[in-house]
This record gives C-alpha cells, structure tokens and sequence, in this order.
C-alpha cells in the first residue's frame, strides 16, 4: 500500500450512513409500538445494533479500498475479544491476521430523552472496555505483538436536551471547570478528547445529528474527533501492517 486511500465522497458517504441511523431507529420504534411491548427507557431500540450498521460497512469499504483481506476484518461473527477483568467482550468491527489483532472499534450512539443516565453508561462503557483490553495486552493475552489499535466512535442526537448547559452538583469537592454548565454535547466532546490526552484509544470520532431535518446533517464539534482524522489515524495503523 502506497498511501491513504480515503474516499473522494466520504462526506455524501457519512451523511447516507446517518440517514440509515435515523430510518432504522424509526422502524425499530414502530415496531416495538406495534408489539405493545412495555420497554423502560426504550431499551430495545438502544440495543437493538443495527442502527450504526452502515457506519460499520463504511470503515469496512475503506479498510477493503486500503488492501486489507476480507478474510481479515469482521463485522458480523467472531468479534469477541479476551479480557483481562471479565472473560471476554463482544467489539463491533476487528482486524486480525496471523493471530494479531491489529484494529478494535466499539461503535455507539445515544437519542434522548435520558441523557444524564445513559451519558453516565457511555462514559463507563469505553473506560472500563479500553482499560480491561489494554491490561490484556500488558498481560501478553494477545501474543508477543505491537499493541493494537483502538477506535471509539460515537454518534449523538443534536437536540434541545444534548445542547442545554446542564448544572453539576459535587458537595465535597470541585468539579473540574471544564464541566461545570457543560451540555451533553459537549461534555461527550470533552470526555472523547480526554479518551486520547490519556491514550485510552487510538482515535476517537464524535458527531452529532438531528432527528427532525429532511436531511440528517452531520456536525464535528472538533477536528481532532472528526470522521477524517479517524480514517487517516486508522490508515496510519494498517499501512504499518504487512499483509502478505
């Protein structure tokens, strides 16, 4: 592989995937409503794992476009890793050949209107996820290999609730300045950055996305978490890698 091999049309690319975010919430939705199934907090919906679908087949195309064998990224089988904390977790998209894991992306999402709890579930999620891998690795789980790269994407709805600065309370001790009046939009930007001022992950893409537009517009609320600078980090980590 000579070089990056970013696709020309990643923007129209990024706004079809998010369309396909959106309709497939909805018919997750009409579903449900049409089962009459009583489902707290709208849990089916959230885990339901086919909403960031297309998300994932876009970084499979650019993987495939950049010379990585099909045989060795998977998106629909064989996607559990072993752990260090827990015996295992199940990521969204992997690249392995000959035994080394070379690329792990955990894709998530979050739509109102219980933004504080599960903002809370988000940011767990990824710390415990990328310390109980990277301990893995320290502990020679995954073989006498450079250590892996990690992605952690994550696609917020842009509303009234994501956007409103939100009031923190702390009785014994100061927040941090950075999070005080922060909304959820952009406390996710803050926390996605500090995810790689720490090196908890490779690279980090944020956007956000309103439900009510006739077209779902995409926002990178910074360059550093934007879908290209993800790509090309990603890219960085396979052009070092010999397939052959």
């Amino acid at each position: 592989m000579s070089g990056l091999n970013i696709p020309s049309d990643l923007d129209e690319k990024v706004k079809k995937a998010t369309e396909f975010f959106w309709s497939t919430r909805n018919k997750q939705f009409k579903k449900q409503e049409t089962s009459a199934v009583s489902d707290q907090g709208n849990r089916s919906a959230v885990t339901a794992g086919k909403q960031l679908d297309a998300f994932v087949e876009l970084i499979k195309e650019i993987l495939l476009e950049n010379g990585v064998p099909k045989k060795c990224i998977f998106t629909s089988s064989n996607l559990e890793l072993p752990g260090f904390y827990r015996p295992n977790k199940k990521w969204d998209l992997l690249v392995v050949h000959n035994k080394q894991l070379i690329i792990t992306i955990e894709f998530k999402s979050q739509v109102g209107p219980s933004f504080g709890n599960n903002f809370n579930n988000r940011t767990e999620e990824a710390m415990g996820s990328a310390l109980d891998i990277w301990t893995a690795y320290k502990e020679g789980v995954f073989g006498d290999n450079p250590p892996p790269w990690l992605g952690y994407f994550m696609v917020l709805e842009d509303c009234e609730k994501s956007s409103t600065p939100v009031k923190t309370k702390s009785h014994h001790f100061d927040i941090l300045e950075e999070f005080n009046n922060a909304s959820y939009k952009e406390r996710y930007r803050i926390f996605c950055k500090k995810l790689l001022l720490e090196r908890k992950y490779s690279a980090a893409c944020f956007l956000t996305t309103k439900k009510d537009e006739e077209e779902k517009l995409v926002t990178f609320m910074d360059e550093a978490l934007s879908i290209n600078t993800f790509i090309r980090s990603m890219l960085a980590a396979i052009l070092s890698h010999d397939f052959s």
